[in-house]
């Protein structure tokens, strides 16, 4: 599935501090795909999706979303831009309900204007949010909390959803259901950049993927070739 190139990442390097976590680092995404980011905890993989979503600036290189420089832009005009971002852990209000979470999504103009669609069809597509929209999300379960994370995401009407470790912390049953979360959203045509330490699980839902090790890309290929890969079948699923 090769679409036009929606999201392209230049040798862009970032950090924190005088801490580096990235080096040059170069990626793309095209319309369609889902794009995995795989490697060792501490690898920069965070920083990464951080860096897109300019919650932290890059020191160097250059970063655009369907030709667009995302440059000195704010976090906000990024969300406009069509990058959306489940961050880690889900973040999600524990004091809130569902349906208020997903309202704090549909947060820039143009997805409060279609606020009631979008949340149709964020419950069309997980039915499950609308049977707890009333319930407080820290209440609900793990794999319950990671799709409201997805579907506040969801709301402000992306081109490109950034997911941060979708699996972080679930029981293995769960992951199941999070990765199906992920085919669900690939089938309605999101093109998809995943970071995830479970590699088996997320080269089975990527067309392709990078493999990042302290703070730069090592390899790069079909999700077929790097789960066929003798490197990465030892240091990574321990075969």
């Amino acid at each position: 599935m090769s679409g036009e190139t929606m999201l392209e990442v230049r040798n862009v390097s970032a950090g924190y501090g005088s801490f580096r976590a990235l080096f040059d680092v170069s990626l793309e995404v095209k319309a369609g795909e889902a794009v995995a980011v795989i490697g060792p905890n501490g690898a920069g993989k965070t920083t990464l999706l951080r860096v897109i979503s300019k919650l932290i600036p890059a020191t160097s290189g250059e970063i655009r979303m369907t030709g667009t420089l995302l440059g000195p832009m704010a976090p906000d005009k990024v969300v406009e831009l069509g990058i959306a971002h489940v961050p880690e852990n889900r973040r999600l209000f524990p004091r809130l309900t569902v349906e208020e979470n997903l309202r704090m999504g549909a947060y820039v103009p143009s997805a409060r204007a279609k606020f009631r669609e979008r949340l149709e069809f964020v419950y069309e597509l997980f039915p499950r949010m609308r049977e707890r929209r009333g319930q407080l999300a820290g209440t609900l379960s793990g794999g319950e909390q990671q799709m409201c994370a997805i579907g506040r995401a969801l709301m402000s009407g992306p081109k490109l959803l950034l997911m941060d470790e979708p699996s972080a912390g679930l029981a293995p049953v769960i992951v199941q259901q999070v990765f199906r979360l992920v085919e669900r959203i690939r089938a309605e045509g999101y093109t998809v950049l995943i970071v995830e330490q479970n590699v088996q699980q997320v080269l089975r839902v990527a067309d392709r993927a990078y493999l990042l090790e302290v703070g730069g890309i090592r390899r790069s290929g079909s999700a077929a070739e790097l789960l066929a890969s003798d490197e990465i079948r030892q240091s990574y699923l321990g075969i």
